[in-house]
């Protein structure tokens, strides 16, 4: 294969001193699926935001076809067949498919806007490429694997030879993910070349030709796909071996220690966001939350946290009632809670560690008595808890906001655990943080199960809640649409038909699994 893209010795350097990229090589052949891989901070996104014009570089050198180019914006980048289709879709929810697509370079019927031509242009181009839309539906009434193919179809009808792909699988089914890498080999095949940027390594092995490794803003890897293992790409990403299976052993559950029963939200509009929802969580379990992002489980974390007020319904934590309580009563219940958005909701950013990991629980001994604060048994705990879960900081007395999100989530983590929550709920406890974090909060949640803790596990990624949870509920449009022992049998393919709403559990075998 010939070269299509080559960077050269690509050094960012912000203003603050940071360098994203340090003098990175970088090359893409034509007709290629390539994998761009690496930990959140390795300097990815800010290379590909240099080669989509999004940013530019302190030095170095791009070229294309061989010859040298310079990308002041997105729109030279456009202009040269580089097309970019970020991870948060950038499309207008009242406008079709069609206007979409053409939006900003509408066809013309004289000084007008033809409507028609746009319908057929959409259409043509995504019977060429097998990006199968609704032309004539308008975004918001779309599911979210026809907005990405939307997204494909407009950098294509721009004229894009080579796709920029950021984490195009976060928020997919297993089904909309498959027909996203047919489409993808199709484009390929089409004469187009593709980078793949993900984390999910079980997606570079299965789509990628090549895969570029990067970490602390340097390349550490660039091989063929075929010959490297999950566990090796996981190596040049950290820099050490990572345990990416997760040992968790059988063991019977005990009793049900949260029942959750005919649970109703309605948002500030009016809408319905969580209606009839009802399960159980058992001690010594893990049961684990999927579906596609926006069905309600936000809101379901939160009402049980004691976040937002539940308009029907009744949640009992060993025994106690905890509808209508709000944050502190629910904790003081025994309920722990890792959020989903842990800078609005798990953390002070201006407060020191020390501060953070007793924000839950200052106002009582050991740290106050009689009213008064003992400085000394804070710092003991923070002390003992940054041991414990190995949260690398200058100190804690630095304040959470300087950390990285590995270990702020650490820190997290450590507060509700130490808390020794009857139930633990765990909101994408692993959103956003790195593979050697991931693979610690991960080995948390595990050792509270088998201590005999409920865990509530919240999880948009779907091999993750297949890795750790012993029994799967899936939401769709706020409601539970089947609850399953997880084991061998029960398949990801299988879980994406009751996401995508096309099966739901009887009520009977629902009451039964519940």
């Amino acid at each position: 294969m010939s070269t299509l893209v080559e960077m050269k010795n690509i050094l960012k350097v912000y203003p603050n001193g940071v360098a994203a990229n340090k003098n990175v090589d970088f090359s893409v052949d034509k007709g290629e699926i390539h994998a761009l891989v690496g930990e959140n901070g390795a300097g990815k996104s800010t290379l590909m935001k240099i080669l989509y014009g999004l940013e530019q570089p302190t030095s170095g050198e791009i070229k294309l076809n061989g010859q040298p180019i310079s990308l002041a914006s997105p729109h030279e980048a456009i202009d040269v067949g580089i097309g970019m289709v970020h991870q948060n879709f950038m499309l207008i929810p009242s406008f079709t498919v069609a206007q979409n697509v053409v939006l900003g370079r509408e066809p013309l019927k004289g000084q007008f806007i033809d409507a028609e031509e746009a319908i057929r242009i959409t259409e043509a181009l995504a019977k060429e490429y097998g990006l199968a839309v609704d032309a004539t539906a308008k975004i918001e009434a779309t599911p979210v694997g026809m907005r990405q193919r939307v997204e494909i179809l407009k950098t294509l009808y721009r004229g894009a030879d080579l796709l920029i792909l950021d984490e195009p699988t976060a928020v997919l089914t297993p089904q909309e993910t498959d027909d996203l890498f047919d489409a993808v080999r199709q484009l390929v095949n089409q004469g187009k070349t593709v980078i793949f940027i993900t984390h999910k390594l079980i997606e570079v092995k299965e789509i990628s030709d090549r895969v570029t490794v990067m970490r602390h803003g340097e390349v550490t890897g660039n091989v063929n796909t075929v010959d490297v293992t999950e566990e090796d790409i996981a190596r040049m990403m950290v820099g050490r071996a990572v345990f990416l299976q997760i040992d968790k052993p059988e063991q019977q559950r005990g009793e049900a220690v949260a029942q959750i029963r005919k649970l109703g939200y309605v948002s500030a509009t009016g809408r319905p966001l969580l209606n009839n929802v009802s399960f159980n969580v058992y001690s010594g379990e893990i049961l684990g939350i999927a579906g596609v992002e926006g069905n309600g489980q936000t809101e379901l974390a939160e009402v049980l946290s004691g976040l937002k007020p539940a308009a029907t319904g009744q949640i009992t934590v060993k025994g106690q009632s905890i509808a209508g309580q709000g944050a502190r009563q629910v904790r003081r219940a025994g309920v722990a809670h890792i959020p989903e958005d842990r800078l609005t909701n798990g953390v002070a950013l201006e407060s020191s560690i020390a501060e953070n990991l007793v924000v839950d629980r200052y106002y009582r001994a050991p740290f106050t008595r009689r009213g008064v604060m003992y400085p000394r048994q804070i710092r003991q705990h923070a002390e003992s808890l940054m041991k414990e879960f190995d949260i690398r900081a200058a100190g804690q007395d630095a304040p959470i906001g300087s950390l990285s999100g590995g270990n702020m989530q650490k820190v997290i983590v450590a507060r509700e655990f130490s808390a020794e929550p009857a139930l633990l709920i765990a909101a994408q406890p692993t959103r956003g943080v790195d593979i050697g974090a991931s693979e610690f909060v991960r080995g948390q949640l595990v050792a509270k199960r088998n201590e005999g803790k409920a865990v509530l596990l919240i999880s948009a990624d779907l091999a993750e809640v297949m890795s750790l949870a012993d029994r799967i509920a899936v939401m769709y449009k706020g409601q539970i649409a089947g609850i399953f022992k997880n084991g061998p049998e029960l398949t990801e393919e299988e879980l994406g038909l009751y996401m995508l709403g096309l099966k739901t559990q009887e009520p009977a075998e629902l009451q039964k699994m519940m």
